[in-house]
């Protein structure tokens, strides 16, 4: 009986400093979902930047290699190549953007406006 007197308080005790936590759960994973986008938004944005030179580069070297083949052909690739990056790249953000809509992370900034839904 005496030990049942002493392992009630204890316990109430244990849920009762355990319980803010699972208050602010919610916060927590809110700010690592906004950490997540922002970083995926930034990597994505960088790598536009670099498949767009890449492509810039080879259609510089397409027009500089006017007479040798072997140029143009690498040159042709390289296009080709920042081409499929700039696709890929679309692609990850599209994805990026419907990941974040459906966890439902608070949008910041112009290109990312939240309309508001009609209530039915």
């Amino acid at each position: 009986m005496r030990i049942r007197i002493l392992i009630y308080p204890a316990f109430l005790a244990g849920v009762a400093s355990v319980l803010p936590f699972v208050a602010f759960a919610q916060s927590t994973v809110d700010s690592l979902l906004t950490r997540i986008r922002t970083t995926a938004t930034f990597i994505i944005g960088l790598l536009f930047i670099v498949a767009t030179l890449v492509f810039l580069w080879g259609l510089v070297q397409f027009i500089a290699s006017a007479g040798d083949e072997a140029k143009r052909k690498t040159s042709k690739g390289l296009m080709t190549w920042g081409i499929l990056g700039l696709a890929v790249m679309a692609a990850a953000w599209g994805i990026t953007q419907v990941l974040v809509d459906y966890f439902l992370v608070p949008a910041e900034g112009p290109f990312f406006r939240r309309y508001p839904t009609p209530r039915l």
